[in-house]
């Protein structure tokens, strides 16, 4: 008997042939033969350099090494391993692979320049800084320091490259400012901001305040920080001279109960900021006021495909170069206690309207499970997610308008990914 096909397949097969293409993976040489002549008309740079981070513990269920840095050939669709930087699996049990850094480098974020790498360590109370080497891309660890904060998730460094900006989630959460040297190495904390609110009503992901992202606007201004636990928006100022940080006034923008704020998408041209949340799986569209440092809600839709009736947590949010889509994935299951699956999970892909709001374009397979992460290479010609449990990189080209993700499959397999940046061969 033939096997009847899956809601999710029926789903993006009759979301129109470009998107459908992706509920099956080419394989290896197709991959590869579709990144050679899909980019002939596009420039990219031929070579550049991956940076995946990972989780690395048993209490995390994670198969992760460390920091993999790769040598991707943009023409031909490669990505070759260059170097593995060990972290530590957690487990007293076992033993620590020499010069590991600590557990869990989930989340990455590199200089402009390319010179500095900086991530944090989930479930730990670490960040550690690297150096990048210009001409192989390899990593060197600069220094590693303890903010004595629970589980950073997330970092971005302010417009000066003076100041890392790091959310810590664990409760009662908050934002960090550690000042960066002249050698990469962190200092201190110079500033730490508490964030004020009643915790929402889920029992288990809203006990206190839950920063999970950290974000400047395009103006470099204001720092922009949606918050799981209080399901609030906060929008704050850095001082660039001293690295505290201050509440705007009003310092926040309020969601529904159980809506679980999680990551911001700026537009690029356009007073808009898109905001993905993690509990109820929905997209939120806001104006934004970049004199003023305030979010006025707009509208709010589901991230997730109308027929997905199981549990669902969105993760990630952007928008495409050119200001048309945007994008935002989602995992099955009900956090990561849960498997996911058995189909693959999704990224939607959202036109933007005139008026800002958004409207359902498809649903694009992740060929996997939990896309934690997925984010743009710096020529925004193509898409990479990160399908943390089925531990593959997968990729898409983006058509001009960016509407439409054309799949070039998994082009790497790596344990447990959580994060991916980019660097341009020097």
């Amino acid at each position: 008997m033939t096997p009847l096909p899956s809601r999710r397949t029926v789903l993006l097969a009759s979301a129109g042939s470009p998107l459908a293409l992706a509920a099956t993976a080419p394989t290896a040489t197709a991959a590869a033969t579709y990144a050679s002549t899909s980019s002939g008309a596009r420039r990219r740079s031929a070579v550049q350099y991956a940076y995946v981070g990972s989780r690395t513990t048993k209490q995390r269920n994670a198969r992760g090494a460390g920091i993999t840095v790769w040598r991707v050939a943009s023409g031909q669709g490669t990505w070759d391993l260059l170097q593995t930087v060990p972290a530590d699996d957690g487990d007293p049990t076992t033993p620590t692979p020499p010069g590991a850094i600590p557990v869990n480098p989930s989340f990455l974020v590199l200089n402009p320049e390319g010179t500095r790498l900086y991530a944090v360590h989930g479930d730990a109370t670490n960040v550690s800084a690297f150096a990048v080497d210009p001409s192989q891309g390899t990593l060197t660890l600069i220094d590693t320091v303890d903010v004595g904060r629970g589980n950073p998730v997330h970092l971005t460094l302010d417009p000066t490259g003076n100041w890392l900006v790091v959310a810590f989630l664990a409760v009662p959460g908050c934002v960090v400012t550690l000042p960066v040297r002249a050698d990469g190495s962190l200092g201190t904390a110079a500033g730490v901001l508490e964030l004020p609110g009643t915790p929402g009503p889920h029992k288990t992901a809203q006990l206190g305040p839950n920063p999970h992202h950290v974000v400047f606007d395009p103006t470099g201004r204001w720092l922009a920080i949606p918050d799981r636990g209080l399901d609030r928006v906060f929008v704050a100022a850095l001082d660039p001279t001293t690295g505290a940080l201050a509440l705007n006034d009003p310092g926040w923008v309020q969601t529904r109960e159980l809506e679980g704020p999680r990551h911001i998408a700026f537009h690029p041209h356009r007073p808009l900021a898109y905001v993905v949340n993690e509990l109820r799986s929905t997209v939120h569209t806001y104006g934004w006021n970049a004199g003023a440092g305030t979010l006025t809600p707009l509208q709010t839709l589901a991230s997730a495909e109308p027929s997905m009736t199981g549990d669902t947590r969105a993760a990630e949010i952007a928008v495409s170069p050119g200001g048309l889509h945007v994008f935002a994935s989602n995992r099955s299951g009900a956090g990561d206690s849960t498997p996911g699956g058995p189909d693959p999970d999704t990224i939607g892909v959202f036109a933007i309207e005139r008026h800002g709001g958004l409207k359902p374009v498809g649903w694009v397979s992740t060929q996997g499970i939990r896309p934690r992460f997925f984010g743009l290479e710096p020529s925004g010609q193509r898409l990479f997610a990160a399908n943390e449990v089925t531990d593959t990189i997968v990729g898409y080209d983006l058509d001009a308008d960016g509407r439409h993700l054309r799949p070039l499959g998994i082009l790497a397999k790596i344990g447990s990914p959580t994060s991916l940046v980019w660097r341009a061969a020097h």
